[in-house]
């Protein structure tokens, strides 16, 4: 289920869901899971409270607290339209890149301590799924340096 606290024009839920199911499969994330397009605040909130960072963030993963339960998303559209503008593609492409990152948390890989393996997966499902760049590798890149 999507929930749209904070929608963003031109996307729409069925367009999500649609990708939501194909990529959670692809992913080999069971269970249903929950998303919630939503305000900075509240990923800041939800970093801080669950992190210990005081800051917003693209996209964070939940894993359910129990058998039967969704597991949950949360996604910052104003993230989502920033990276979007910044690196040249819609806003729902780039809500489809953060949907990709956060299943493949919930399917239990970690960039942070995996050795490349979940920025592997992330490449190969970018692919299979039509997806312009992944996360973890536009993170990666190195940045361009401002000439004054």
């Amino acid at each position: 289920m999507i929930v749209m606290r904070k929608p963003i024009e031109g996307v729409t839920r069925a367009e999500l869901e649609r990708f939501a199911a194909r990529a959670r499969r692809a992913a080999g994330v069971r269970g249903p899971v929950d998303i919630l397009l939503t305000t900075n605040d509240d990923l800041r909130r939800l970093n801080k409270r669950f992190r210990g960072k005081d800051k917003p963030t693209d996209v964070l993963s939940f894993r359910a607290p129990g058998p039967g339960l969704p597991d949950d998303l949360a996604i910052s559209s104003a993230i989502a339209q920033a990276n979007a503008r910044r690196l040249g593609h819609s806003a729902g492409e780039e809500l489809k890149v953060l949907i990709l990152h956060g299943l493949l948390h919930l399917a239990g890989y970690d960039h942070e301590r995996d050795q490349g393996e979940m920025r592997r997966e992330e490449d190969r499902l970018r692919r299979r799924l039509g997806l312009p760049v992944t996360l973890i590798a536009r993170a990666e890149r190195p940045r361009k340096r401002s000439r004054r």
